[in-house]
C-alpha cells in the first residue's frame, strides 16, 4: 500500500531533497510548490488535470477500503466515517487552530535558520475554479495521509502485535518522510504532527477529527499563501 501511495512519496521527497542539499543555492533560497499549474495559460486543460490528479491520488484509500472489506472489517474500524460527524467538526476545528498557528511560527522559524525551503504553496493562475481546487487537494491530502499513514497503517501495525510506541514512530517518520522535498523543517514539524495526531487517533479510535483537522490546516495555508505571499513582510517569500 505505502509502495502505490505515500511510501512512493516520501522516496521521491528524499530525492528531491538530496537535489536541494547538492544544489549552489541555500536551502532557504530554494522554492517548493505544493500545487502549481499544469498546463499553463490553458485554463480548461489545466483545470482537467487538476481534477484528474486529485481523483488519481485517492484510488488508494479506496484499495484500502477493499484491504479492510476482505479481513471483513470496514473504513468505520478506523474511524473513517460521518456516525459522529458534529464531535468529529469540532474536534478537527479545535485541532487545527492550536496546530495551524504553531505549524507556522515552526515553519517561519526553520526558514529563519535556513533549514527549510521556501514553500509556495499555490501557484495556480487567477482563474475561477482557483479556491475550488485549493480546498479540494486540501481535502484529498487530508483523506489520503491520514486514512493511510494515521489509521490503516497504525491498525496494521497493531495487528501485527507491535507496541504502540514503536507504531507511533513508523506511522510519524512516514509522515515526515514525503514532506521533506521542504527541507528539515518540513520533515520535523510533520514528524511532531504526526505524533500528536498518533496520540489522539489512539484516544477517539477515530481519523475523522484529524481529517477534518488537516483539511483546515492545508485550506488555510494554501488559501492564505496565495493572498498574503508577497504582500506581508513576515512570510518568507
Amino acid at each position: 500500500m505505502l509502495a502505490l501511495s505515500l511510501g512512493a512519496s516520501g522516496v521521491a521527497a528524499v530525492i528531491s531533497f538530496a537535489g536541494v542539499l547538492t544544489s549552489s543555492k541555500p536551502i532557504s533560497g530554494q522554492t517548493a510548490v505544493i500545487v502549481g499549474s499544469r498546463a499553463p495559460g490553458r485554463p480548461w486543460l489545466d483545470l482537467s488535470w487538476q481534477v484528474f490528479a486529485i481523483v488519481t491520488a485517492l484510488v488508494p484509500v479506496a484499495l484500502v477500503g477493499h484491504f479492510l472489506a476482505r479481513s471483513g472489517e470496514t473504513m468505520r474500524t478506523i474511524g473513517f466515517d460521518l456516525r459522529d460527524r458534529f464531535r468529529d467538526l469540532w474536534r478537527g476545528t479545535a485541532i487545527a487552530a492550536v496546530i495551524g498557528g504553531a505549524g507556522l511560527l515552526f515553519y517561519i522559524g526553520a526558514h529563519a535558520t535556513g533549514a527549510n525551503l521556501t514553500v509556495d504553496p499555490s501557484q495556480l493562475p487567477d482563474y475561477w475554479w482557483r479556491i475550488p481546487i485549493l480546498i479540494l487537494v486540501s481535502a484529498q491530502n487530508a483523506v489520503l495521509e491520514e486514512v493511510i499513514v494515521l489509521g490503516y497503517l497504525n491498525h496494521r501495525l497493531d495487528q501485527l502485535g507491535w507496541s504502540v510506541r514503536r507504531a507511533t514512530v513508523t506511522s510519524s517518520l512516514v509522515r515526515g518522510s514525503y514532506h521533506l522535498y521542504q527541507g528539515l523543517g518540513g520533515f520535523a514539524g510533520n514528524v511532531i504532527m504526526g505524533v500528536i495526531f498518533t496520540y489522539l487517533y489512539r484516544r477517539w479510535g477515530r481519523v475523522m477529527p484529524l481529517v477534518v483537522a488537516h483539511t483546515l490546516i492545508d485550506t488555510g495555508a494554501l488559501i492564505g499563501a496565495t493572498y498574503l505571499l508577497g504582500k506581508v513582510s513576515w512570510l518568507p517569500s
